[in-house]
């Protein structure tokens, strides 16, 4: 089959369970095409960007020449070159009277251009309802292919925010909703996607890619404490710098280094704030990562943290839990499907620094408790979220939606 991805931006760093998707249908024979909507404001790409050479297979479908003359030029070239494949999609796309500017300025006809250049199309595969929203509009051009949707965190806060009327459109002309929690599904129910169409498909890791390795306490140096995390107010930073403070300020326990691996608009705030707490000699802001420093980076610490006050399915606690790292989250979204409490880690609420405190201090306390915890840590995530099985899974059900099933 033919997939087209529809993204936000290609290529992210911090969104490796869209690359995983992409290359693993790559791996079992079937064509991709990727549609971004920006370009990325980071050249650090993963390995496997060059590996499979995705960025011949990019198209950066807001990208359009200044000057119009130049583009009815370049428009005209490619309605003789591609238009004959669609006529109605083309002829929709230049209905001024209906679609207004983004019709006089060819923007629609480029981007129908960029669909029908590729020919036959499956499955178009868009990752956040707001790009299920720009497909929809396509296929209402007239565009061919099944639509599905896979709905993640900011989308579902979007929804909840502003109303789920705003993804009318796609759930009037999607083909399959894919909901990656429990989490998920009871809001796109609530925003009145149908129900029949909505299917349970997590995000899930190559657990090829992550070592397991037993922690324990270590004889020279500090215990690593380790976040991975965009730097936001969703991700509550400030709350954990706090449980942090307390450890080492109140707790005695000054044998720990704490290391977060992200950037974002809160990071000079957060800078601030340890140093305000007199704990900017133990906090390590490292940065934005490609995913194999994040491996990296993992495999090289004691205990993962991660303090949200807002989640939906957090791929980084399958990360951690497949290196064999024992955890502290926050009961958010679906932070109890991933982590298994008193388990593979610790549970508690969220903005509650104090509860983080403890909880930490009590694995620093007991090193003892570290290799059970990463063992069904990781047994948890191969069981669950292995990116293989779950490729097989949206394969099977895109053929059954294209009517192309065994």
């Amino acid at each position: 089959m033919t997939f087209v991805f529809v993204v936000d931006a290609f290529p992210s760093v911090s969104e490796t369970f869209i690359l995983n998707q992409i290359t693993g249908l790559l791996d079992l024979g079937h064509e991709v095409v990727i549609f971004s909507a920006a370009r990325p404001e980071d050249r650090d790409f993963h390995d496997d960007i060059r590996k499979y050479d995705l960025l011949r297979k990019t198209y950066y479908h807001n990208d359009r020449d200044s000057n119009k003359f130049s583009r009815m030029f370049w428009g005209l070239l490619l309605i003789i070159r591609y238009g004959y494949r669609n006529p109605k999609a083309v002829w929709n796309s230049l209905n001024f009277f209906k679609y207004g500017r983004e019709a006089l300025s060819l923007n629609y006809l480029y981007k129908v251009m960029l669909f029908l250049a590729i020919g036959k199309i499956d499955i178009i595969l868009c990752h956040y309802g707001p790009n299920g929203n720009f497909a929809a509009l396509m296929k209402e051009l007239g565009l061919q292919g099944k639509l599905v949707t896979m709905f993640h965190g900011y989308d579902i806060r979007r929804g909840i925010e502003q109303g789920g009327a705003i993804y009318a459109p796609l759930f009037k002309r999607g083909d399959a909703y894919l909901s990656i929690s429990e989490y998920n599904y009871k809001n796109l129910v609530a925003f009145g996607a149908p129900v029949e169409k909505i299917h349970h498909h997590p995000v899930g890791i190559d657990m090829e890619r992550y070592t397991y390795s037993t922690r324990s306490n270590p004889l020279k140096g500090a215990i690593k404490i380790l976040t991975v995390s965009r730097l936001v107010k969703e991700k509550g930073l400030f709350y954990g710098l706090e449980a942090i403070h307390k450890l080492i300020n109140e707790r005695s326990l000054v044998n720990i280094e704490y290391y977060i691996l992200g950037d974002g608009p809160e990071r000079e705030d957060l800078q601030a704030q340890a140093q305000k707490l007199h704990i900017k000699d133990r906090v390590y802001f490292m940065g934005s990562q490609t995913q194999e420093a994040v491996i990296r980076v993992l495999s090289e610490s004691h205990l993962f943290f991660l303090p949200s006050i807002a989640e939906a399915l957090p791929v980084v606690l399958m990360e951690a839990q497949a290196t064999g790292l024992p955890v502290v989250a926050t009961d958010v979204g679906s932070v109890t499907q991933v982590m298994v409490d008193n388990k593979s880690g610790y549970i508690v609420p969220a903005r509650d620094s104090s509860a983080m405190c403890d909880r930490l201090e009590y694995l620093i306390r007991n090193p003892q408790l570290w290799a059970a915890m990463g063992e069904a840590g990781r047994r948890h995530i191969e069981e669950r979220y292995d990116i293989k099985k779950l490729n097989q899974r949206l394969v099977n059900l895109c053929q059954e939606l294209s009517g192309q099933a065994a």
